[in-house]
C-alpha cells in the first residue's frame, strides 16, 4: 500500500487558512463574504477548463485526476531498504548461482527490479541491461513530463484568466459610470478574478508541478542505483563491495548510519 504525502494537503490547507486569517484581522467573518463571488469563479474555473479542453486530447484531459492524486502520495522505496536488498541478492548469487535468484523474483513488488533480475538470470550483457533499463527510465520520464504539463499548463492559464476577468470587470465598470450602484459589484469582479486566478496558480497549481517533478527525479535517481546494483550482482561482485559502490549514492548522515547498523554481515573484501 503506498504512503500518502500529508505535507500536500497540509500546504494547501494553510496557505488558504493564512489568506482567511489576512482578511477575517483587517475585516471580521463578515468581510469572507465579499471575497465569494460567483462571476468570478465562472470566468476563472470555465475558462481554465475551456483553454484545457483545446489545449490537450481527451485521452490526457482523463489522466488529471490520477496525475493530481500523485501528489499526496510518496515513494515506498528507501534507499537503505534497496541496497541491502541488492546485498543479499549478491551474497545468494554467489553463493548458489545467478539462477537461484528466480524464486527471489516472485517476492518482488516492484515491476522494475524484477525485470532487472530476469535479464540478468537469463545472461543478458551488462551494457544490454543497463540500455534496456535506461530506456526504460527515459519513458518514464517522457510519461511523466506529458502528465506533468497538464498541471503546468493549468498554472500558466489560471492567472491569464483572472486577468480576462479584471478586464471584463473594468469595461462592465466603465460603461456603468453613471450609475454609482454597480460600480461595485463591476470592481469585485475585476479584482477577484485575477485573485483566483493567481491563488489557484501559485498555492495549486505551480507547487503540485513542482513536486511531481521532484518526484520524477526521486524515481529516476532510485531506479540508476537499481541498475547498478542489478549490474553488480550479475558481475559476481563481492557483497561487501557492492555495499560500498551503492552506498556511496546515499546521503552523509542517518541514512548511511541506517544501513551500516543492518543485520547484514558482508563477506571481506579480500574475497571478492
Amino acid at each position: 500500500m503506498r504512503k500518502r504525502d500529508i505535507l500536500t494537503p497540509i500546504g494547501i490547507t494553510l496557505g488558504f487558512i493564512m489568506i482567511m486569517t489576512a482578511i477575517m484581522t483587517n475585516s471580521g467573518t463578515d468581510g469572507i463574504a465579499s471575497f465569494a463571488d460567483i462571476p468570478s469563479i465562472f470566468i476563472v474555473i470555465g475558462g481554465l477548463i475551456a483553454s484545457m479542453l483545446i489545449t490537450f486530447k481527451m485521452e490526457q484531459l482523463k489522466l488529471t485526476g490520477s496525475i493530481l492524486k500523485e501528489t499526496f502520495h510518496k515513494n515506498d522505496m528507501q534507499l537503505p531498504e534497496l541496497i541491502q536488498l541488492f546485498i543479499r541478492l549478491s551474497e545468494r548469487a554467489r553463493r548458489e548461482g545467478l539462477l537461484a535468484l528466480e524464486s527471489e523474483v516472485e517476492d518482488m513488488e516492484d515491476p522494475f527490479i524484477k525485470k532487472g533480475v530476469l535479464l540478468a538470470v537469463d545472461g543478458i550483457e551488462p551494457e544490454v541491461i543497463s540500455d534496456i533499463m535506461n530506456a526504460e527510465i527515459t519513458a518514464l520520464e517522457d510519461r511523466h513530463y506529458k502528465g506533468r504539463m497538464l498541471i503546468e499548463k493549468a498554472a500558466e492559464y489560471a492567472p491569464a484568466w483572472g486577468m480576462i476577468g479584471t478586464l471584463v470587470g473594468l469595461v462592465l465598470m466603465l460603461n456603468t459610470l453613471s450609475d454609482p450602484g454597480t460600480l461595485g459589484p463591476s470592481m469585485a469582479v475585476a479584482l477577484l478574478t485575477t485573485l483566483y486566478g493567481t491563488v489557484l496558480a501559485n498555492l495549486v497549481f505551480t507547487p503540485m508541478a513542482g513536486k511531481l517533478e521532484a518526484k520524477t527525479e526521486e524515481e529516476v535517481f532510485t531506479k540508476q542505483i537499481i541498475i547498478e546494483g542489478i549490474i553488480g550482482v550479475q558481475s559476481g561482485q563481492n557483497p561487501r563491495v557492492l555495499e560500498e559502490k551503492l552506498s556511496a549514492f546515499l546521503p552523509k548522515g542517518s541514512k548511511r548510519k541506517e544501513l551500516k547498523g543492518s543485520d547484514y554481515v558482508g563477506e571481506s573484501v579480500n574475497e571478492a
